[in-house]
C-alpha cells in the first residue's frame, strides 16, 4: 500500500522531500511508470515541466493514476497556464520568475506555488506580497550557495528551492543551509533511462536523492 502523502496545502512543497524531480517529458505515456519509480524512491513531489506539448497529458495521468505522487507543473510562465494546470490535476506551480499578473494569476488559483527569484530586489518584493516561499533560478549561474547563504542574515523569513545546474555533488551544500527546504533537479530522471523505460533505475537514483536528507533534517 502506498503511504499517504501530506497535501501540500497542509504541508509545504518545500518539506515534502529533500529533492523535486524536474521532469520534462515528449511522450505523456511515459509519465505514469516514471512518477511510479520516483514515488517508489521516496520522491513524493514532482515537477513536470511545460516544456513540451506532453506536458497538460502527463501531469492529468499522474493525478489520476499515481495516487502517491504530488505533481506539479513548472515552466508556469503565463496566467492562462494557470488554470489550465489547475484543471489537469496539478496540485503546485513553479515558476521561473514573476510578476504581478502571473503572481495574481498564481495566488488565485488556491494551489501552492513557488514564483522564481534570482535577485535581492525580488525576494523583497515577493515578502512584501508575503510570499516566502520561493524557487532560486537559475541557482548555480546566479550565485548559488553563497548567494543563499548571504540573504540568510537579513531575510531569514524567505524559504527558496534552488533550481538549476544542480546535482548529486552540490545538493547537500545546498540542503545543508537553513533557508533552504528542498532543492530541484533531473538527475535522477537522465533522458536516457527515460527513452529506455529503465524505471529501476530512475527508482534507484530517487532512493538515493530522497536519503540526502535523514527524517531529522540533517544532511548526509
Amino acid at each position: 500500500m502506498t503511504s499517504p502523502v501530506p497535501s501540500p496545502s497542509a504541508a509545504s512543497v518545500l518539506d515534502l522531500a529533500p529533492v523535486v524531480p524536474v521532469v520534462v517529458l515528449a511522450d505523456a505515456a511515459d509519465a505514469v511508470p516514471l512518477a511510479r519509480a520516483l514515488v517508489a524512491g521516496g520522491l513524493p513531489a514532482i515537477e513536470v515541466t511545460l516544456r513540451t506539448a506532453a506536458a497538460p497529458d502527463a501531469i492529468r495521468a499522474i493525478a489520476a493514476e499515481v495516487p502517491g505522487a504530488v505533481v506539479g507543473a513548472g515552466t508556469v510562465i503565463r496566467p492562462e497556464q494557470v488554470d489550465a494546470c489547475a484543471a489537469a490535476g496539478a496540485r503546485f506551480l513553479v515558476s521561473p520568475g514573476w510578476t504581478g499578473t502571473l503572481l495574481e494569476a498564481m495566488r488565485g488559483s488556491g494551489l501552492p506555488f513557488l514564483p522564481g527569484v534570482s535577485t535581492t530586489s525580488e525576494v523583497v518584493a515577493l515578502l512584501e506580497h508575503e510570499v516566502r516561499e520561493m524557487k532560486f533560478f537559475p541557482a548555480q549561474a546566479a550565485g548559488g550557495t553563497p548567494y543563499l547563504k548571504s540573504l540568510a542574515g537579513p531575510l531569514p523569513q524567505a524559504r527558496f528551492c534552488p533550481t538549476g545546474g544542480i546535482g548529486p555533488d552540490t545538493a547537500p551544500e545546498y540542503l545543508a543551509l537553513p533557508n533552504v527546504g528542498c532543492v530541484g533537479g533531473s538527475w535522477m530522471v537522465p533522458a536516457d533511462a527515460v527513452a529506455a523505460g529503465d524505471w529501476g533505475r530512475i527508482e534507484r537514483l530517487a532512493r538515493t536523492a530522497a536519503g540526502l536528507r535523514d527524517a531529522d533534517g540533517t544532511c548526509r
